[in-house]
């Protein structure tokens, strides 16, 4: 296949060119004229599995006719590449005394994703082939106690790992023994290392000794043919210039002893755009050597035919960009062209996702889904929290709605009763639901008892908390999630089912397998090794997708090739993303120890860039903000934009407007396509009435407490949902403490001071003080809570008490409710009376405590007027203590400062109220007079309980109301 040659074959397959088409075409033209099984003889080492299936596929487009050897560079080394689980266990135990030891480094419960950590650091060490005595002459005087403390523990441990436990270990062990083997008999069969760019220690070693075989080859992906030599010889400090996209390449052909000059073509097709090629080497080089973009530019011509295929979205949020590139994949569908979004942004993934669900459009993901996001995974995640920790009525509620609960059969009765429990826990304030609760839940339903004992079952094979073995926590979890998953029928439902549930199955054999391993851990402990077991898991479920497109990972695109490619998530940190980091050593210490620095992933990711970018047609993408703040372009982005607006004597600055214009095309259809009512039916366009429903006069309001009066002067509607239709909000699942909560618990306080303290005895701020602390301790269950409250409670304590002793009358009510009926026919007006005193003169004073602020005069007089209707029903002895004048209403602040404030009860202004109070009973009993949604609200911007039921959003505040009757109206 090769002539005989004394140096090593290298050939490059230039960026932008569709890789295994263009190695299959090279095989295939070296091998015609041969004998037919001549092909079949060539072994081809590929590194991905996706870039081997599609080589085949390649070659089989050419036509019948033997497939050469496809094989996986793993397979030299048995092809296991993850850690195995029983040696991390093992170090977790390990890291787990180190952190027992010394709290200060972490918790217990990241021993095991810092086990994972260290595996991966002496594993790459061993793949790297640097000794573990290099740690030993490792100075770390200069940095922190940390890293010494690290290091000190990596080498009482470091022999604790032996030879060629993980994956790049055996791979080297297995390239080593390959190499020496082939000095004696060499393969007299062609052999070719197709796809790497042996950025790791044992791909470099064997691409090096396949090079100088007899028959051996090297085929590189996107090697840059545009770059000069005097950059190649730049690119040799790693320091400087390990991101660089071509940077393993310069290292590879030096440890060859070849020039990058000769480097061969591999196949007679040209690159898809050379121009565009030749513009991003030049915007890629070296930092360093930036200014010769200023010599180099004007060499690349007229910038317009660079730059004739490239597009630039500059979306202004990530839904945005979302949209424009789910159009952009939809165009490339309907004029059926091969497109493809490359992107390391799974959320942006998911977003294009959705946005193509709009016109049934499945595209075809090669990430898949992350296990622990998948139906099997979130359950698996949800039980496991269950279990380790507190059974909340939230968490419980989440877990049972989940589609795979009761799975097994009788899901109907299952979500029927799941309602009624629900129901059951937040009318009856149960927080932590236990055995006791759902038995009680299930004496009030007798169809309940068999669903209850079955779920109060499950809950009680709970562990207790406390250092259990591992073994015991996985047993214990899978038991309990099979008992949630199958309910009250036999089998364990659908959770081990589909491409998911294998692949949550398979993972918990595993861990089962070697958890013995794991010595005793916390639940704590065990909920983080399943998350750190999740991380990184993918699980691809069959669907339907469209063929010609796709979504790729970064890696995936050099096995893939398109007719349109998108480059997605430009934005710094997320392509590149920001080096991960390193618990055990830091960049120097890495560099010392010739261990990979955390540039050779941002190189790595530079060259996927420089490989996607030069296709046939590529739009870039990038959000210019996200959630939280302004983005930052990507550097590679950033250099290119830049380099192009510097050269407009080639036509740059045009080119790039016109690059944007395109990608404002595309944002304009997006906006456009947001905007499109057209399928909106008419009726919904228009925009609802302000409603004002007006109910028969039977259904109308025959009472109304003294403090909802003034809702119904502000929002008849509210009033009318909550007494009329008798609708009220669901109590919450856990309890909070809101307004409501506060000003129950404060209005105890005084309430309980005043029977030991009453009027005329010493002022005991101290006595008050206490009693505040007794009664958030039995009302208030949220210790931030209560200390809080009480600190609201201290600059008041001292003005309320010395009022209290200075008032003259003595209490004679608190808390106490009355009734009046007032008009025919007959309306009861209710209320309670925070306190009442009576002055010695028999007259009455009447207080109100307030925890907020206190309404202003003017609300007093036309809303806020509880106290006068208060006062009316103590002139008429509606609370039992006998008729009197009222000297006195005022309102009282226990808020952030003392304060009182006249409720304006004098004798006019009594008679007054009652007098309108008795016309506005008469107004809303005519069967006209509809209930006006906020009719004059005091805060038009705050949330209301039945918002959604007006559908406040359809309507203005400045519309007019327009009543409508509704219900059976008697003509």
């Amino acid at each position: 296949m090769f002539d005989p040659s004394p140096a090593p074959r290298v050939f490059g397959i230039p960026p932008g060119a569709d890789f295994p088409a263009e190695l299959a075409r090279g095989l295939r033209a070296r091998f015609a004229g041969h004998p037919p099984e001549a092909l079949a003889r060539c072994e081809v080492l590929v590194n991905t599995a996706r870039m081997q299936t599609r080589l085949r596929d390649a070659l089989m487009t050419h036509g019948p006719g033997f497939l050469p050897r496809i094989r996986l560079l793993t397979e030299i080394a048995g092809g296991e590449v993850d850690p195995p689980l029983r040696t991390r266990f093992e170090l977790s135990r390990l890291i787990r005394q180190l952190l027992q030891a010394e709290p200060d480094l972490g918790p217990t419960s990241a021993a095991f994703s810092l086990a994972e950590s260290l595996f991966r650091l002496l594993d790459e060490m061993q793949g790297e082939g640097v000794s573990m005595d290099i740690l030993d002459d490792l100075d770390v005087s200069q940095h922190s106690l940390h890293w010494d403390r690290s290091l000190r523990f990596i080498r009482l441990i470091a022999r604790f790992l032996g030879p060629a436990s993980g994956g790049q270990a055996r791979l080297r062990a297995a390239v080593t023994q390959l190499v020496a083997d082939w000095q004696d008999a060499p393969p007299a069969h062609p052999l070719i290392v197709a796809g790497s760019t042996g950025s790791r220690g044992p791909n470099a070693m064997l691409m090096q000794a396949v090079s100088r075989l007899p028959q051996g080859a090297l085929v590189l992906p996107g090697f840059d043919f545009d770059l000069p030599g005097a950059v190649w010889r730049q690119l040799n400090e790693p320091l400087e210039s390990e991101d660089h996209p071509q940077f393993r390449y310069a290292h590879l052909m030096a440890a060859l002893d070849l020039p990058p000059r000769a480097v061969q073509g591999w196949s007679a097709a040209p690159a898809p755009d050379a121009a565009r090629n030749a513009l991003i080497s030049l915007a890629l080089r070296p930092a360093p050597v930036t200014d010769q973009w200023l010599r180099d530019g004007p060499a690349l011509g007229d910038l317009h035919e660079a730059t004739a295929h490239l597009s630039l979205i500059e979306a202004p949020s990530p839904r945005a960009e979302a949209q424009a590139i789910a159009l952009c994949l939809r165009d490339a569908a309907v004029q059926g062209r091969r497109a493809a979004l490359i992107t390391p942004d799974r959320k942006l993934a998911r977003r294009v996702t959705a946005a193509l669900d709009r016109w049934h459009l499945v595209p075809d993901d090669s990430a898949g889904r992350p296990l622990g996001l998948s139906a099997p995974g979130r359950f698996l995640r949800q039980t496991a929290e269950l279990m380790t920790g507190t059974v909340t009525a939230e968490a419980l509620i989440a877990l049972l709605k989940h589609p795979l609960a009761h799975s097994a059969g009788g899901r109907g009765d299952h979500l029927r009763h799941l309602r009624d429990l629900e129901l059951y826990l937040r009318r009856y304030a149960v927080p932590f639901p236990d055995a006791d609760a759902l038995a009680d839940f299930a004496a009030k339903g007798p169809e309940r008892g068999d669903w209850a004992a079955c779920l109060s079952g499950a809950l009680g094979t709970k562990p207790d908390e406390g250092e259990r073995p591992l073994e015991d926590w996985v047993a214990a979890h899978e038991a309990f999630a099979a008992r949630l998953a199958g309910g009250t029928q036999e089998g364990t439902g659908e959770l081990w089912l589909k491409e998911a549930g294998r692949a949550a199955r398979a993972l918990f054999d595993e861990l089962t397998l070697h958890a013995e391993h794991g010595g005793d851990v916390t639940g704590r402990d065990y909920l983080a090794i399943l998350d750190a077991l999740f991380v990184g898991k993918e699980v691809r479920e069959i669907t339907q997708s469209h063929p010609e497109v796709m979504i790729w990972g970064t890696l995936e695109a050099r096995a893939q090739g398109a007719d349109l490619v998108i480059l997605g998530g430009l934005t710094e940190g997320t392509w590149p993303s920001a080096p991960s980091p390193d618990p055990w050593f830091n960049r120097q210490m890495r560099r010392d120890a010739g261990l990979l620095l955390p540039e050779r992933q941002i190189g790595l990711s530079a060259h996927d860039f420089q490989q996607a970018a030069g296709a046939p047609e590529v739009v870039l993408s990038r959000a210019a903000r996200n959630a939280e703040a302004q983005t930052v372009p990507s550097r590679w982005l950033n250099r290119l934009t830049n380099l192009i607006a510097g050269l407009p004597g080639q036509g740059g600055d045009a080119a790039l407007a016109a690059m944007r214009e395109r990608g404002r095309h595309w944002l304009q259809q997006a906006q456009i396509l947001d905007a499109d009512l057209r399928a909106v039916p008419e009726p919904s366009k228009r925009r609802n009435p302000r409603p004002a429903p007006a109910p028969p006069v039977s259904a109308r309001l025959k009472g109304l407490p003294v403090t909802r009066v003034e809702m119904l002067i502000r929002d008849p509607y509210h009033i009318y949902a909550e007494r009329i239709l008798k609708l009220s909000p669901l109590d919450p699942l856990s309890p909070q403490a809101d307004a409501r909560l506060r000003g129950t618990v404060l209005h105890r306080v005084p309430e309980e001071y005043l029977k030991t303290h009453p009027p005329g005895t010493p002022p005991d701020r101290e006595a008050f003080l206490r009693i505040a602390e007794q009664v958030l301790d039995a009302s208030c269950p949220w210790p931030a809570t209560r200390q809080h409250w009480r600190a609201r409670l201290d600059p008041v304590a001292q003005d309320f008490v010395t009022w209290n002793a200075a008032l003259p009358g003595t209490p004679v009510l608190s808390e106490q409710k009355g009734a009046m009926t007032l008009a025919e026919p007959p309306f009861t007006l209710t209320g309670k009376p925070d306190r009442i005193d009576r002055l010695p003169d028999g007259r009455l004073q009447i207080y109100d405590y307030k925890t907020g602020a206190l309404p202003g005069a003017k609300e007093v007089v036309h809303f806020n007027i509880q106290l006068k209707l208060l006062a009316l029903m103590a002139m008429q002895d509606a609370f039992g203590i006998g008729a009197g004048d009222v000297a006195l209403a005022e309102f009282v602040s226990l808020g952030s400062k003392f304060a009182r404030r006249d409720g304006g009860a004098d004798p006019d202004s009594v008679a007054d109220t009652r007098a309108r109070l008795l016309r506005f009973i008469a107004t809303y009993r005519r069967p006209d007079q509809g209930f006006t949604a906020l009719r004059a609200p005091k805060f038009e911007d705050r949330a209301g309980d039945y918002d959604a039921l007006s559908r406040r959003g359809e309507w203005e505040i400045t519309d007019r109301p327009e009543t409508q009757r509704v219900g059976d109206h008697d003509e």
